[in-house]
């Protein structure tokens, strides 16, 4: 199981890279907190996907234990970034990804955990993704088999999204756990 964190983008509507952003003064930035979820809940290997202000979100990631890949064509959209990201990942002997986006700052370490628990064994084959009172988010549990169809769709500012329209995912109900909100501009903090 690795983790592939996807962290590149400019934040144009937040001001700044959303990576970099903290939620209070003196606490982690959204990168950090994001890997240090993930590696809470058991992931090892959390590979995070870096492209604007790449050097400051990559001493961040790092910092916290982040495996980071540079994504040169990030300002593409996320499908840029989740394009490399999966490469990085078929090099590696992980039978299955959980997918986060660095943006949404109150899903834990126990959404990570309940996702990780939901598949019997067949992680190659898993598509799972979070649900928030019924809607679908993040993070996605993605096994092997579906990285290179996802790759395939991944183009713009879609994401794995127009795989998904084709293959629902399973979704699991992390409602009593976070709002799974991401955040967007100033006033969402």
């Amino acid at each position: 199981m690795a983790g592939l964190v996807l962290a590149a983008g400019a934040g144009r509507r937040m001001g700044g890279p959303k990576a970099l952003l903290r939620l209070s003064p003196t606490g982690p930035s959204l990168v950090e907190s994001t890997v240090t979820h993930l590696h809470d809940a058991g992931v090892a290997d959390v590979h995070v996907v870096v492209g604007s202000a790449a050097p400051n979100v990559r001493a961040r990631a790092e910092r916290v234990g982040g495996l980071v890949v540079e994504a040169e064509d990030w300002d593409e959209g996320m499908g840029a970034s989740l394009r490399r990201g999966l490469d990085v990942l078929a090099t590696t002997d992980a039978r299955a990804a959980i997918l986060m986006l660095v943006d949404l700052p109150d899903v834990g370490h126990a959404v990570h955990e309940r996702m990780l628990t939901c598949v019997d064994g067949q992680l190659e084959g898993a598509l799972v993704r979070a649900a928030y009172d019924g809607r679908a988010g993040h993070p996605v549990l993605l096994g092997r088999d579906h990285w290179a169809r996802v790759r395939q769709h991944a183009v713009g500012d879609h994401g794995a999204r127009t795989y998904f329209d084709l293959h629902p995912p399973v979704l699991v109900e992390c409602g009593d756990l976070a709002t799974g909100r991401d955040i967007d501009r100033p006033h969402d903090v």
